[in-house]
């Protein structure tokens, strides 16, 4: 595994600066396209088709990253931090190529996926580099700077969509990604060495295996539950017995091998317990946000994708703001108590957001993200810091990876709930339209195409239809993020008010 340097070593094997600034460079790299993407998929809607498949957009991308987070995190003890951060990026920008270059909606979903391949190498080795490198006390203002990158690439990220969704094309969203991920890999190359011990390790090659097929099971069920088949038809039955078969199956593996790819010691501390379960909460509320204000602002309130990017650009303005005081106020009251105030802000937020009607101003939508935006930033990087601080250098890898798994899983189940509660709505609105518009609707939920990219004509009775049904189907969408948001404060206490080091025998 990659061995522990002092602070001397530190200074002479690896310049900080330099490195910091390539880990910035390597999460704006996936931070960017998760925000850039959303102000887009009207107008990928619009162009390839398949509205009721866009959720899976989301979700591909987040559960191959999720799935595959363990697995790199093994390869990393193996081969060290920098092999696996290199493979990952190269995977990331093939799938971006191959995302910009994709016909269709199932091909685009495919080239998502081999994103969220390598982006599942990218985010937690960035986190784990920062930790081998930084203390505590310097995570807090690290950890800052990190998520000013999550910040600027939200901010840029959905005005950028907007813009190439207005004026160029959708599918410069991702070929903007091959030139900030080559200046990561050189900054990489040059600045950041690391000593690789040899050591003979068992990848959990079975575990791995179970765990990408029984997630994907469960997510095809939520995702298809209500669209392609009834919720209690035998296929829905089938996909979900088979998915929650072969994850109970994936416990019974991780518990009998020497080195399991998902270690379930992990499960067994109130600071990890209520850390990861905090990060599942925030996946869930950030995707389920991204994903479906846009499309609210767009399709209900009738502007552009510009427009509806900035709506969501609000979110960015108060997570740095509340991120940077988060690094000051948990080192004076606790990594809890700090993510409790944060949690406060989400549910007001959350609340805020559920009061979006048709007749709502575009700025009260910008408002409630602000609120949750300042709520994510104070529940999010104290939650990190802690899980980290529960280990020594020789499992931080192991956390880390976990709390990076527990995100990605939140945001895919997110996304896969959020999709098949809009998805719902919407076939139960389109199923029974008026009788002087029916024969005009098209026959699916992709009807939604017509009030997206800003051109609709408000005057039109099918345009009327179709944006109250779309109105609906985000109201459902944001009842279920404030639920979750509720949630939050209940997953941070479990935490103990004092984190301290894990014991190992």
């Amino acid at each position: 595994m990659t061995a522990p340097l002092t602070r001397k070593q530190l200074g002479l094997r690896s310049d900080r600066g330099p490195v910091l600034l390539a880990v910035m460079l390597t999460t704006g790299l996936v931070a960017l396209d998760t925000t850039i993407i959303a102000t887009a998929v009207p107008s990928i809607v619009e162009d390839v088709g398949g509205f009721s498949q866009f959720p899976w957009l989301f979700s591909i991308y987040l559960l191959t990253q999720a799935v595959t987070v363990p697995l790199y995190g093994k390869f990393a003890d193996i081969l060290g931090r920098k092999p696996v951060m290199f493979f990952g990026i190269g995977v990331f920008l093939l799938g971006s190529v191959l995302s910009g270059a994709a016909w269709s909606m199932p091909v685009l979903i495919a080239a998502r996926a081999i994103q969220g391949i390598g982006a599942g190498a990218v985010q937690p080795m960035s986190i784990t580099m920062l930790g081998d490198l930084y203390s505590v006390e310097e995570r807090a203002k690290v950890q800052g700077y990190v998520t000013s990158v999550w910040a600027v690439a939200s901010l840029i990220g959905p005005a950028l969509g907007g813009v190439f969704s207005d004026y160029l094309s959708w599918r410069w969203i991702f070929f903007v990604n091959v030139p900030l991920g080559a200046v990561a890999v050189v900054f990489l190359a040059l600045r950041f060495k690391e000593e690789v011990v040899k050591k003979e390790h068992k990848v959990d090659y079975l575990g791995a295996t179970l765990l990408t097929i029984g997630l994907p099971l469960v997510l095809l069920g939520l995702l298809e539950g209500g669209v392609a088949w009834a919720w209690a038809s035998w296929q829905s039955l089938l996909v979900f017995g088979a998915g929650g078969a072969v994850l109970v199956v994936f416990v019974l593996v991780e518990r009998r091998v020497a080195e399991p790819v998902l270690p379930l010691w992990v499960f067994g501390h109130r600071t990890l317990n209520g850390g990861n379960l905090t990060a599942l909460i925030v996946g869930a509320l950030l995707m389920g946000l991204t994903s479906y204000l846009p499309t609210f602002v767009e399709g209900v309130l009738g502007t552009g994708a510009l427009v509806a990017g900035f709506a969501l650009a609000a979110l960015t303005f108060g997570w740095p703001i509340s991120a940077a005081m988060a690094g000051r106020v948990y080192l004076r009251i606790g990594f809890r108590d700090t993510s409790l105030i944060g949690s406060a802000f989400v549910i007001a937020g959350a609340v805020m957001i559920t009061f979006l009607s048709e007749g709502s101003a575009v700025w009260e939508a910008a408002a409630g993200s602000f609120v949750m935006g300042v709520g994510l930033g104070l529940v999010s990087s104290p939650t990190v810091i802690a899980v980290q601080s529960t280990v020594g250098w020789d499992r931080r890898g192991v956390v880390t990876a976990t709390h990076i798994f527990s995100r990605s899983v939140g945001s895919a189940v997110g996304v896969a709930v959020f999709g098949a509660i809009a998805n719902s709505t919407l076939a139960n609105r389109f199923a029974q339209p008026p009788a002087d518009i029916a024969d005009e609707l098209p026959p699916s939920v992709d009807a939604t195409t017509i009030v997206l990219g800003g051109h609709a004509d408000p005057t039109s009775p099918v345009v009327t239809f179709v944006r109250s049904a779309l109105a609906d189907a985000t109201h459902n969408v944001f009842l279920a993020l404030l639920v979750i948001a509720a949630c939050s404060a209940l997953t941070v206490l479990l935490m103990p008010r004092r984190t301290e080091e894990i014991t190992f025998v």
